[in-house]
């Protein structure tokens, strides 16, 4: 089984931690807004339940071991305030499933793009050469992320998000 750990990575605005349990405390604000979730489906946790979480999270593999979980923390650089979160779920195969939670007062400003695609060019560093995003079809902001990152739309709906794909 392969093995790959995540490393601090950095763009111009942005410092992505790797995810620790102690985030939670901090993150527990950035996703208390119940809008960020009209989409991905669930609600607000609690800082309990994200500790929780990224204790699982940070464990590195799924329960059956079989795939790899990556999970950074978003930092603005300029004030050092966490906005979200990038995750990949790496798969034997070579491809890397990503998801991106920017919080809702820092859309709309390039976070997203920028933070996943440095997510993308550190996996591609690693090996992974395939790469999958699941978005809700009306979720418009995570579309215009995905188009920009050069992921193309596939006619694939699971969990009723469509599969978005790039090389």
């Amino acid at each position: 089984m392969f093995s790959i750990n995540p490393s601090p990575l950095t763009t111009e605005r942005l410092a992505l931690e790797p995810l620790r349990v102690e985030h939670a405390a901090e993150m527990v604000d950035v996703l208390a807004d119940p809008s960020t979730y009209e989409y991905i489906g669930g609600e607000p946790p609690s800082e309990a339940e994200l500790a929780a979480r990224y204790l699982r999270q940070t464990g590195g593999r799924s329960p059956d071991g079989r795939q790899v979980w990556l999970n950074w923390v978003a930092r603005r650089r300029e004030d050092g305030d966490a906005i979200g979160t990038v995750q990949a779920t790496v798969s034997e195969d070579g491809s890397a499933e990503l998801a991106w939670v920017i919080s809702t007062s820092a859309q709309g400003n390039g976070y997203a793009t920028e933070g996943t695609s440095a997510v993308i060019a550190w996996l591609r560093d690693q090996g992974i050469t395939a790469f999958v995003a699941h978005i809700h079809p009306e979720h418009s902001a995570s579309v215009r992320v995905a188009r920009r990152l050069g992921f193309e739309r596939k006619n694939c709906v699971k969990d009723g998000e469509l599969r978005w794909e790039r090389e």
